[in-house]
Formats: structure tokens, sequence, C-alpha cells
């Protein structure tokens, strides 16, 4: 906490871990104590409206009378860059902060909350020529590219990572400089602007694992089909975020016939099992070592944020 600082607390974690929950919680406490907060969306599923179901967004009950911005803006359509969503949290932090409320960051997407916190690399736009030739490149072949002619990022990420590998690779062919090189050079953060009160959520892996279970069983029982028939109906690019997102592949297979409905759920609740164990270990490694980190389901979640509570 820095005195002087508006406040913003920050709670993070895999999918599944009990953010939302967490972040009422917190934000009713501090109702009780004549402070209104407003939980800010951090998820880059929840961002879409066309992921209600499949990105398990907050219902109104789940709410419980707590504002919540963020969730649901974006037309799936239109897709939602890291950038993009730091500079419109950045305006919802200013306007609460201005209104004297407390925002609440409630999200699973670390790289939205880096660019937020730490800001943006000024990359230059990547040469489409060397896009293209880039994304032509099988995995396997970009990887052993990228060992050679930026071997530091090569060592920090799986050889089967298509996405980043292809980044990587492309920006060091098109810059000259590594990615290493531009993110250090990072401008537009607000962490040294706000008072930060962050908690990083991490229960058992087993228990999170047996979360996950059940809340893809529960998304396909509560109209996750339907939300998919919607987002196929409506012919959108299938590299799209929205259609990247996890169950859409894996319920769409199942309405064209592809699959069962039972391998759909068993292949979305193994996708949803896979994203919480590379969620798990990003913010097992990547926040920094001060920030609180709580590994039960259930806990007071206010006790971590007492310095929040009485300002």
């Amino acid at each position: 906490m820095t005195v002087g600082l508006p406040p913003l607390a920050l709670i993070a974690g895999p999918t599944a871990s009990g953010k939302s929950d967490c972040a009422v919680r917190l934000a009713l406490g501090l109702k009780e104590r004549g402070t209104r907060a407003v939980v800010v969306n951090a998820d880059s599923a929840q961002v879409y409206a066309d992921l209600a179901v499949l990105s398990a967004r907050p219902n109104e009950a789940e709410m419980v009378g707590i504002e919540h911005r963020l969730f649901g803006v974006w037309d799936g359509a239109t897709p939602c860059s890291a950038a993009d969503w730091a500079q419109a949290a950045k305006a919802e932090i200013a306007e609460l902060h201005s209104q004297g409320a407390v925002p609440i960051l409630a999200g699973g997407t670390g790289l939205y909350l880096r660019t937020l916190l730490d800001g943006i690399a000024p990359i230059p736009p990547i040469d489409p020529a060397i896009r293209e030739d880039v994304r032509s490149l099988t995995v396997s072949e970009a990887y052993a590219a990228l060992q050679t002619e930026d071997p530091a990022r090569a060592t920090a990420l799986h050889p089967g990572d298509t996405t980043r590998v292809a980044r990587a690779l492309e920006v060091i062919r098109s810059t000259g400089q590594t990615l290493s090189f531009w993110q250090e050079a990072r401008t537009g953060g607000i962490g040294a602007k706000v008072s930060l009160h962050p908690l990083i959520l991490l229960p058992p892996r087993e228990e999170l694992y047996s979360r996950c279970d059940v809340r893809f069983s529960k998304m396909v029982e509560s109209g996750a089909a339907e939300e998919v028939q919607a987002l196929l109906a409506r012919q959108l690019a299938p590299d799209l975020p929205v259609m990247r997102a996890i169950g859409v592949r894996e319920i769409a297979g199942w309405l064209q016939g592809e699959w069962s409905r039972e391998e759909a759920i068993e292949r979305g609740t193994q996708a949803t099992r896979n994203y919480a164990k590379r969620q798990y270990t990003w913010f097992r490694r990547q926040p920094p070592v001060d920030w609180p980190c709580n590994e039960q389901i259930d806990f007071d979640n206010l006790g971590y944020f007492e310095i929040l509570l009485r300002m």
C-alpha cells in the first residue's frame, strides 16, 4: 500500500478459484463500512456479451446488488486486446476514484492485469510480409528458428506454444529487437499511481480441477449449447477470441455432429482443466513475491484487506 494514492483492490487466480465470490464479499464488507465498491472485470472471456454462460459471468443473483463493470460489454465480432481492455479499465478506475469509490479488479487474465499495471510494450507494427512468413511455419520450425534468433525467449516458452513462439519470432525479425527488449520499455501502466491491495487465489489443485469438472457440466445444462448455436449462426471468423473461448469449439463439434454430447462435455472439461493449470502456473510464478496468496477454498477474505477496510 502507498499512502496518499487512491486504492485499487485486485483479486486474481485461475478459473473456478472463487474470484467473483471473493470480490463481492469484499465489496459488501466495504459497503458495511460506508464505502462504495465496484467490481471491475479482468477476464478476457467475460468481456464478451456472447459468452454469458461459457465465461461463467456473474448473474444478478451472484452480484448481490454490487455494481459490476466491463462484463459483457464487447461484441464478439470485435476482438478485445489487452491494450483495449486496459484503456477501458483505466477509464472505469479513474471515474470510480473521482467518485470516492473503491474499484475491485477480479479476473484471471494475467496479460490484462500486467498491461494495466505495468503498461504496454511499444512494439512497432510488424511487417506484414514477415508475419505471413512466420505464420506459414510449423510450430517446430518456428521454435527452432527462435532458438537461434532469441534463445532466451525460446527457453522461456513451451515448444508447442504456437501463438507465443510465432509472436516472439515475428517481433525480432520485424524490429531487430527481442520481445524482452520491448517489454522492458513498457509505458502507460497505473501501478505507481494507485495503492494496490492484491490477493491471489490458488486453492489446492485437485479441488480446483474438481470445481472445473462440475462447472463445465453445469454450463451445458444452463444454456451453453444455445449460446454456441447463436455464435455459429453469426458466422464469425473462427480465429476471433470469442470463437476460441473454452467450450465453444467443443460444443460446436457436438452441435455439428462431429462427436456426442458426452464427448463434448469430456473435451470441454479437459480444456477447462488445462486452462486452469496454465493459469495456476502463471499466478504461482509471475506476480510480485509480496502479493499475498490464499491456498484454501473457503476462507475469510476480509482478513487480507484489513488496511483497505480501515481507509
